[in-house]
């Protein structure tokens, strides 16, 4: 069975970082170093065939930057636009090379929403509704459709290989029980950590403090921050952050866009 290589195509909240209109230290930060750069969130699984989980409006940057020349299925999470603006771009993926529809996977709430954005792209799609605790199989892994804390129909993925289970989940408050149980114990965590200090939307979203504390509650082996703002409620550099995760020893790391990894 072939291997699979996981890769965080942006770890950023909305406005990503830096925001065109803000020069806050974080945002400043990034535009000194590029490699401290965040595009909306979204996530690839490559193994004979690539996946994508989100096509956020960076998607075309990010997809050039990996070198990916084709994508064989999309999951959504749900259907905010920092999480489908870029849908448009894989229109021409369908036109121009597939010669077929292209199948796309999400809850049956965020597909409406994402049909009737893009319906003059319908041509374009195969929409595939996944139920909540429904498993999709595709090149060999497992996504489990794990409902979370969020807007309505929002899904976080149990992604699991032979060797890997790994739960991904960009948009979420605390997780609902049943999914907490699903995932506990996973070797990879990779969620919501859009706050650093207060927390403005404790129901749909975690603090820094929060996704940590409820990752090693889950006894993950190894914690992502994703969906990072870096200037919600009070900035904070990348430098800083990484130095307060320093006690965790490496167990709880800061997602970086482009990082990746085999599962």
């Amino acid at each position: 069975m072939a291997d699979h290589r996981f890769t965080f195509m942006g770890t950023g909240a909305g406005c990503g970082v830096p925001s065109f209109f803000c020069d806050c230290p974080a945002c400043e930060e990034a535009r000194a170093n590029p490699a401290l750069r965040r595009g909306d969130c979204g996530v690839m699984v490559r193994g004979e065939r690539t996946l994508v989980i989100d096509t956020p409006p960076d998607a075309r940057h990010q997809l050039l930057r990996e070198d990916v020349r084709a994508v064989d299925e999309v999951l959504f999470t749900h259907a905010h636009f920092d999480h489908i603006g870029g849908f448009g771009e894989y229109e021409y993926l369908v036109q121009l090379k597939r010669k077929a529809t292209l199948p796309v996977y999400g809850s049956e709430y965020a597909l409406s929403q994402i049909a009737a954005e893009f319906h003059y792209m319908a041509y374009a799609y195969d929409f595939r509704t996944l139920t909540p605790f429904e498993t999709h199989e595709f090149d060999g892994v497992r996504y489990t459709a794990l409902p979370v804390t969020h807007a309505e129909g929002t899904f976080g993925y149990l992604i699991e290989t032979p060797r890997t289970r790994l739960f991904y989940a960009s948009d979420t408050g605390a997780l609902p029980a049943e999914t907490a149980s699903k995932v506990r114990g996973v070797d990879v965590l990779a969620m919501d950590a859009t706050f650093w200090g207060r927390n403005w939307s404790p129901e749909a979203h975690h603090s820094v403090q929060e996704c940590i504390d409820e990752g090693l509650a889950l006894d993950a082996g190894k914690v992502y921050l994703t969906h990072l703002c870096m200037h919600y409620d009070t900035p904070v550099t990348c430098a800083e952050l990484r130095e307060f995760l320093a006690p965790y020893e490496g167990r709880v790391e800061v997602a970086m866009d482009g990082l990746s990894f085999d599962i």
